[in-house]
């Protein structure tokens, strides 16, 4: 099961004491990179498939230093 895995996951990181800001951000950047690469680079789609505004994600990507696949 996933939830089985994701205690997995955090447990072994608050072992190795990884901080929750680096632990959120990391995620939410691989997070995105998957959906964007799913989409095809659409951030219409990709905002539409996380259930974020195009704006926000936009917005995300540039924090995160992502780029949009052309």
């Amino acid at each position: 099961m996933i939830s089985d895995r994701l205690e997995k996951l955090v447990e072994e990181m608050v072992d190795r004491g990884v901080r929750f800001e680096d632990a959120t951000r990391e995620f939410e950047k691989r997070f995105i990179t998957r959906v964007l690469g799913s989409c095809d680079g659409s951030l219409t789609k990709a905002a539409d498939t996380l259930g974020i505004h195009r704006n926000t994600l936009s917005r995300k990507m540039a924090e995160h230093k992502l780029r949009r696949r052309t």
